[in-house]
């Protein structure tokens, strides 16, 4: 049965649900002010248990549970709530501290205390920590994995081909032999390194009031190391602590976090590109259901359409990407509110590269080589071994060698007789002629067999 909803705007929760529906319980407005309540009521818990707060006592298990439950119960029904709250506020985040108040109110032991709610935070306090949470999920739960299957893909591939020949193209002409398991190596080698990367960036929070300086905190309780305090606070969420900061996280980490995503990506659109062409030129078959259709009107044509869909999609998030990247980091004076916007997008930037990648995936499980068609190539390709010929010419001491195969090669057709005859007039050893006439366009490949093993 098809789940489709036909009145969206954005074709990620349209035409690419599948694709992206696993992102809505991280980056969806509702996982979003869930977040805010997390860090609202664990800030109130952890003031709670301080021993030089005197106004603010510890409370029953019963007690904290209650409040624990406040996010623990929380749907998209109370969701609402807070949106009216919003409507009549127009402050976001004011609307979750009234709302967490409401609920505090019915709690007999919480009542006298709702104040302690939002107590000397800024609203970027509450925001920074929810979107790192937000990110960090997406980097460890879906991020990761899939860049990890992508990986392997490109991996089973390498091995499954590298003994398989192909001719090269340097700016698009005849060039010195490959293998196929060799080409899909150097992607694999490339992704991984961006993996490494990528795991190495720390999600970093904040939390330290209006001009990240502890004003208030530390105008009401002097005696409380509030660095050390609020630094315990934000890494028990799992986030790396960011002691300088404005009033803002200043997303620096962010940017580092998205231009790996470009990176990848760009990788990824490189192949897609690749592949496009290999397939155009036949080296490359698509199997297709019965089915399937290719083309309105050609019957006869299978479209490469899922590398297309992945490369569009790719580019969108890698152009979002290097706005937000170039964008966020960028604050006037100690705060506007021109980062509120894009980090409210960075679920969509993520959601193109699910995509990206499920559309690569789909139309790398649906491609075969077509050896025949690339052997023909390579037959029709002689003169590839110029560069072996004057290399071992280059070797003995032979003049003008490259001149010399420069001049072979002007001819309108080299074939394996041409290459013969040619070897034949040189001045080398018996045993490097014997060398040069067992090379073929077929088997002059090098290392790349063992370079695929190796990496």
């Amino acid at each position: 049965m098809l789940n489709f909803e036909f009145n969206t705007i954005s074709p990620l929760d349209g035409r690419y649900y599948k694709d992206t529906f696993i992102l809505r319980d991280i980056f969806s407005e509702y996982a979003l002010i869930k977040n805010r309540i997390k860090i609202e009521i664990n800030w109130f818990i952890k003031l709670s248990h301080s021993s030089k707060i005197k106004n603010l006592p510890q409370f029953s298990q019963d007690t904290y549970l209650f409040i624990q439950n406040i996010y623990n119960n929380f749907n998209k029904d109370e969701a609402i709530i807070i949106k009216k709250i919003e409507q009549k506020t127009q402050h976001d985040i004011k609307a979750v501290e009234y709302y967490i108040k409401s609920k505090f109110i019915l709690n007999d032991q919480l009542k006298p205390f709702i104040e302690f709610v939002h107590f000397g935070c800024t609203s970027d306090d509450i925001n920074n920590l929810s979107y790192a949470l937000m990110l960090k999920k997406a980097k460890n739960k879906i991020l990761i994995p899939l860049w990890k299957k992508v990986i392997l893909c490109f991996k089973k591939l390498s091995l499954k081909y590298k003994n398989i020949t192909i001719l090269s193209r340097t700016h698009g002409q005849p060039a010195t032999p490959s293998t196929i398991g060799k080409e899909f190596c150097n992607f694999y080698y490339r992704l991984k390194r961006k993996l490494k990367i990528f795991n190495t960036i720390k999600i970093l929070g904040k939390f330290n009031g209006s001009t990240g300086n502890y004003n208030a905190l530390f105008l009401a309780y002097p005696n409380i190391q509030w660095r050390n305090f609020n630094k315990d606070f934000v890494e028990s969420f799992g986030i790396t602590w960011n002691p300088c900061t404005t009033q803002i996280e200043p997303h620096d980490y962010i940017t580092e976090y998205l231009f790996c995503l470009t990176s990848f990506n760009s990788i990824l659109i490189d192949f897609n590109r690749d592949i496009w062409g290999y397939i155009s030129m036949k080296y490359f078959f698509q199997n297709k259901t019965s089915e399937e259709v290719g083309s309105s009107i050609m019957p006869h044509k299978i479209n490469p359409i899922h590398f297309e869909n992945s490369e569009g999609n790719l580019g969108i998030s890698n152009a979002l990407n290097n706005y937000m990247s170039i964008q966020l980091p960028l604050s006037r004076w100690q705060r506007d509110l021109t980062d509120s916007t894009l980090l409210r997008n960075i679920g969509v930037t993520i959601g193109h590269s699910l995509i990206g990648y499920n559309s690569l995936l789909k139309g790398i499980h649906r491609i075969d080589v077509s050896e025949k068609v690339i052997y023909k190539d390579l037959s029709e390709n002689w003169e590839i071994l110029c560069e072996a010929i004057q290399t071992i010419m280059r070797k003995h001491g032979i003049h003008n060698a490259y001149e010399q195969l420069k001049k072979l090669s002007d001819q309108k057709q080299i074939n394996q007789i041409i290459i013969k005859k040619f070897i034949d007039t040189l001045n080398i050893p018996q045993t490097e002629k014997d060398k040069l006439y067992f090379i073929t366009p077929h088997n002059y490949s090098g290392l790349a067999s063992e370079i695929v093993d190796n990496v």
